[in-house]
């Protein structure tokens, strides 16, 4: 189910999720809270399970795919506000689902301010207790080690909770580090640095076939088709 908001905006809506319609991706944060029901979801490869009052922020551009078997009703939010990098893989505060329970009547009757001032109170939320709460001291993300270790491995394409593993994170919590500290996501930032390594062979002279083999991808089609799609 794929709702994209208009660029710069924020929208507020309540959706309704059954069976799966296969996976994707936004160009803005996915910010959902459950109302009734269960909603499964999966983000580039890590589950999550959303019953009434939890939460969950999707970062953009990380493929996820969401199910539920018995049905399930979600305040979403699609925004482009950076801010919610910050959230990371926090869970939503106790107050959230007070908040998303009236901003459920409000977006269902339409009251305009509802869309004016839910977006930031529930940033603002989400926000306050990881404002009152010390910050530990986060280890150094040796982002160019990182992007060594992930093509050395051609054979099968490391996925965002391997490179998580790999610099003992959670794959949210990379997501968040990497929308943070290189303003993209992991699967944006991985994939552009396979295709520079792809430039650089193919301008040595490797045909197509090998420097696709050499970059991880399955075929010299999967490879143009990469490279068509971020306009290279």
């Amino acid at each position: 189910m794929n709702h994209p908001c208009h660029a710069g905006c924020d929208h507020l809506s309540v959706r309704e999720y059954g069976a799966s319609h296969g996976s994707h991706d936004h160009d803005h944060f996915q910010v959902l809270v459950g109302l009734e029901g269960v909603l499964e979801l999966e983000v580039s490869g890590s589950g999550r399970r959303i019953a009434a009052g939890d939460g969950c922020v999707v970062p953009p551009g990380e493929r996820h795919d969401f199910e539920s078997r018995t049905g399930a009703r979600c305040l979403v939010l699609d925004s482009h506000a950076s801010e919610w990098a910050r959230v990371g893989a926090a869970l939503a505060p106790p107050a959230t689902r007070a908040l998303a329970n009236y901003l459920d009547r409000a977006v269902t009757d339409r009251l305009p301010r509802a869309q004016q001032l839910g977006p930031s109170l529930l940033l603002e939320a989400w926000l306050r207790p990881l404002q009152a709460t010390p910050q530990r001291h986060r280890r150094a993300i040796d982002w160019d080690a990182l992007a060594r270790w992930a093509l050395s491995h051609t054979d099968a394409a490391p996925t965002v909770a391997d490179l998580a593993e790999r610099v003992h994170l959670s794959a949210a919590q990379l997501a968040a580090r990497c929308r943070e500290e290189r303003g993209q996501s992991t699967q944006q930032w991985l994939r552009e640095m396979r295709l520079a390594r792809a430039r650089a062979w193919r301008a040595q002279g490797l045909n197509v076939a090998e420097v696709a083999r050499r970059s991880g991808y399955r075929s010299p089609s999967a490879l143009t088709a990469a490279r068509r799609r971020v306009g290279i």
